[in-house]
C-alpha cells in the first residue's frame, strides 16, 4: 500500500544515551523519507554524543564509546539533517513523547531553529498501543508476519516503523490514508511544547500543566508573575519549552501594542 501524502514524511529513529530528553544525546539517526509519489529516500549515521555512553545502555542499542569515537557531533550533521526533514511531516514509535523531543533539543544545542508548528507527526506506537497494546517487535510479528532482525539498530527499528503503519491501514478500516488523520489519530494530550509542560485547553490557549499554575494561562501567569519567566529559562526545562515560551511572551507583548 501507498501512503495517501500531501507533503513527504520523514519515518525516523533514534538511538541515545538515555531517555532523559532535557540531557541525553543522540548517538544514533536513521531517516526514511517517503515522498507522495512513493519515491523512499534513507539517510543513517552514527553520532558522537560528545558524553559517555552508560554501559547499561550500550547493552541495549549495542552502540559504544569506541564505536562513535570517530563520529562526526550531532552539530556537524544537524544543517543536513534539518535540511532533509525541512517541511515534511515526522513519524515514528514512540516519536511524539520521545524521538521528535530529543531531535528538537539537539537542533536548538546546534542553533538550528527547529519548529514544529508547520508539521503534523504520526506516532505508529500509539496507533498500535490504541489497537492492540503491544510493542514494535511484537508489532511487527503481528502485523507484517515478520521477526523483527536488529533491534534498537535505528534503521532497523525505521524501516519495521514504516511496514507496520502500512500494514495497520491495510488492516483497520476506520484509519484513514491520509497524513493529517494519522496524525490526530496517534496524538495524545494537545502539547504546545514536546515534553507536555504547557498544554492548549478547550479553547486553544496554552496552560501549564505543572507546579503551582497549573491549569492557568500561561499568559496571565507570565503577564501577573513576571519573575515566574525568569525562574523557567534558568530551571532545568527543555529548549523547546523556553522557545515556546518566549514565543507566547512576544505574542503577547505584540498584541499589547496593537
Amino acid at each position: 500500500m501507498q501512503l495517501n501524502l500531501n507533503k513527504p514524511i520523514c519515518f525516523f529513529d533514534l538511538e541515545t544515551t538515555g531517555i532523559n530528553i532535557t540531557n541525553d544525546r543522540i548517538v544514533e539517526i536513521s531517516i526514511l523519507k517517503v515522498y507522495p509519489n512513493g519515491k523512499e529516500e534513507t539517510y543513517t549515521k552514527r553520532v558522537n554524543p560528545t558524553v559517555p555512553i552508560p554501559p547499561e545502555v550500550t547493552l541495549v542499542h549495542g552502540i559504544s564509546d569506541e564505536d562513535i569515537a570517530d563520529a562526526p557531533t550531532f552539530k556537524d550533521i544537524s544543517k543536513e539533517v534539518y535540511q532533509m526533514i525541512k517541511d515534511c511531516d515526522l513519524g515514528g514509535f514512540n516519536s511524539n513523547r520521545f524521538d521528535i523531543p530529543v531531535l528538537a533539543e539537539e537542533m536548538l544545542r546546534s542553533e538550528v531553529d527547529f519548529d514544529m508548528k508547520n508539521m503534523q507527526s504520526i506516532d505508529v506506537q500509539t496507533i498500535f498501543h490504541k489497537m492492540e497494546q503491544r510493542t514494535l517487535s511484537a508489532a511487527y510479528k503481528f502485523y507484517c508476519d515478520k521477526n523483527l532482525e536488529d533491534a534498537h539498530s535505528a534503521e532497523a527499528d525505521t524501516l519495521a516503523t514504516y511496514e507496520v503503519l502500512k500494514a495497520q491501514l491495510e488492516r483497520y478500516d476506520e484509519l484513514e490514508n491520509d497524513s493529517n488523520f494519522l496524525a490526530e489519530f496517534s496524538s495524545h494530550k494537545k502539547f504546545a511544547d514536546f515534553a507536555g509542560f504547557i498544554i492548549y485547553n478547550k479553547e486553544g490557549i496554552e496552560c501549564f500543566s505543572f507546579g503551582k499554575h497549573k491549569g492557568k494561562l500561561v499568559t496571565e501567569v507570565l503577564d501577573k508573575e513576571p519573575g515566574y519567566f525568569g525562574w523557567l529559562l534558568n530551571a532545568d526545562f527543555p529548549l523547546y519549552t523556553k522557545k515556546v515560551l518566549t514565543a507566547i511572551k512576544l505574542r503577547a507583548f505584540n498584541n499589547k501594542l496593537s
